[in-house]
């Protein structure tokens, strides 16, 4: 059992083609007052920070560009923007940044590349242990803890050539799709410092969006790679399970709900970072065993004839806040434009019964990481009260509630793979809500519903993450009374991790609007 001493992130985380034109949402969401008055103080400009995450890594490698002015260019904008949005944290000191640059620089000149993300400045998601930088998952109890080594997927993007800047903030232990905690505060979205930048890769998703990075990584159990990528109008990709291998990890068998993954502002940065995240490792005996260069592969592919089925709201089982299911539906019309066949879709598992299912199982994996520091008086009253309510849950558990659980969670994924009979892919909105105000912990109501936990708003994701499916958010356009983001999360069979990225590349390349639609302090 995990004790106080031991930091949580060694154990886990770390119909429908009424128009493809997204015009009018995009035009409102330029014009909206809400977004306006963010964007009164601009940030200076700069190309480097524009590129995307593969044109960059071409520049390194031709000598276009040094990363030491690519360190210099990032430098400045989160100078720039981070004090208001607060996305990266533990930042490290800026001349040590810049002089890790130089020396990449210079062993580019003698011909010695370090890998696919040589020169890049990450922000390393709070919650994964990195080596010499504070790793706190936003709680007081490890404000101070410095790791002496990497955890799996950090060592293999450091090995990759990226020069660590700090970290990306997380609500406190991940829990939660808002990104606050009484660490460093709360983090602000994208497209509107007054709303929250979702969670738990909130950091990530904003400093990412605003171009203090060129990726962004992160980890997901109930949705946080996928709720704040739609939330900022990028990208988000849950792997199937065991794609990427999470250690160290001293529970290797039953704690499969968490993974590690990517985030970027186009889909094929989303691979360029997988390519780097993903592969076998002997210690991982659930690991994938495909080469990781899968993902380095071009990703143009036909897709007519292709089906893909909406769940919507899983039949009028979830409420989603007005405008919600009008934007998502509205931007699968992208899909039908490359010559798939888009329509209604459902699971033969209730949804209740998978909601019930997946407060079970999570009790079980957040209580078995966090039940070290509750059953130390000290800790514990340092622990917010969603995180005390998880190990409570789970300490309340019996092997027969388990067992029930596992039953359970094999029904979601047979009720996938029958979906998976009729449809190619199956889509739902990133969450039931678009983004609320900072200083709201939760919503504790959606369409005049009450929500009975901190995490039921966020129903939506569980079930993919249940049946340990890839899934990529996509955005999807702007919406509710905010004209603020949301997004689609893109779902495929299990170990169709490519075939998913495929097809979210195809519809990125249908959605012009998504890259035209820059947050507003980024707009001239």
């Amino acid at each position: 059992m995990t004790q106080a001493t031991t930091p949580v992130g060694l154990r886990r985380r770390d119909v429908l083609t009424r128009s493809a034109a997204l015009a009018p949402a995009l035009g409102s969401a330029l014009t909206a007052p809400a977004v306006l008055a963010a964007s009164r103080e601009n940030a200076p400009v700069n190309d480097i920070l524009d590129m995307s995450a593969v044109s960059l890594a071409k520049a390194l490698r031709r000598k276009e560009l040094s990363a030491r002015e690519v360190m210099s260019a990032h430098l400045e904008r989160v100078d720039a923007l981070n004090p208001r949005f607060n996305a990266i944290v533990s930042r490290i000191d800026g001349d040590a940044a810049l002089a890790q640059a130089r020396r990449l620089d210079e062993d580019a000149a003698k011909g010695r590349f370090h890998g696919p993300l040589h020169g890049f400045p990450h922000a390393v998601k709070d919650t994964a242990s990195t080596r010499g930088i504070a790793s706190t998952q936003g709680s007081p109890i490890l404000k101070d803890n410095v790791p002496d080594a990497d955890s799996l997927v950090v060592a293999r993007m450091r090995a990759a050539g990226a020069i660590f800047v700090g970290k990306s903030n997380v609500p406190e232990f991940a829990l939660g799709s808002h990104s606050y905690n009484p660490v460093f505060g709360i983090t602000r979205n994208a497209y509107d410092p007054r709303k929250s930048a979702g969670g738990s890769t909130g950091g990530g998703s904003v400093a990412l969006a605003l171009r203090m990075v060129p990726l962004a990584d992160g980890s997901d159990f109930g949705g946080s790679l996928r709720n704040p990528a739609g939330w900022n109008n990028v990208f988000g990709f849950r792997p199937s399970w065991g794609r990427v291998p999470s250690l160290p990890n001293t529970d290797l068998f039953w704690q499969n709900f968490a993974t590690s993954g990517p985030m970027g502002r186009h889909v094929e940065d989303v691979a360029l970072l997988m390519s780097v995240q993903s592969g076998p490792d002997p210690r991982a005996p659930f690991a994938q065993d495909d080469d990781p260069a899968l993902f380095a592969q071009p990703l143009a592919r036909d897709w007519k004839g292709a089906r893909i089925g909406w769940l919507g709201d899983l039949g009028g089982a979830l409420p989603m806040e007005a405008g919600v299911l009008e934007t998502c539906e509205k931007a699968l019309g992208a899909f039908a434009s490359l010559g798939m066949e888009v329509g209604e879709a459902s699971l033969s598992e209730d949804a209740e019964a998978m909601w019930q299912t997946a407060v079970t199982l999570r009790h079980w994996s957040v209580g078995a990481d966090l039940q070290g520091f509750y059953d130390d008086p000290e800790t514990r009253r340092l622990m917010k009260p969603e995180a005390i309510w998880e190990v409570e849950g789970y300490k309340r558990q019996t092997a027969p509630q388990l067992v029930t659980a596992s039953e359970g969670r094999t029904r979601i994924a047979k009720a996938f793979q029958k979906a998976f009979t009729r449809h190619d892919f199956l889509a739902l909105p990133t969450a039931q809500v678009f983004p609320f105000d900072v200083d709201q912990h939760w919503p504790h109501e959606i369409a005049g519903r009450r929500m009975d936990s901190y995490h039921r708003w966020m129903e939506v994701t569980l079930p993919a993450t249940m049946a340990a499916l890839p899934v990529l958010a996509i955005p999807a356009g702007f919406g509710g009374a905010g004209n603020l983001p949301i997004g689609i999360q893109l779902i495929g069979p299990r170990n169709a991790d490519l075939a998913v990225l495929q097809l979210g590349h195809a519809y990125e390349q249908a959605s012009a609007w998504i890259a035209q639609a820059r947050p507003p302090v980024l707009r001239a």
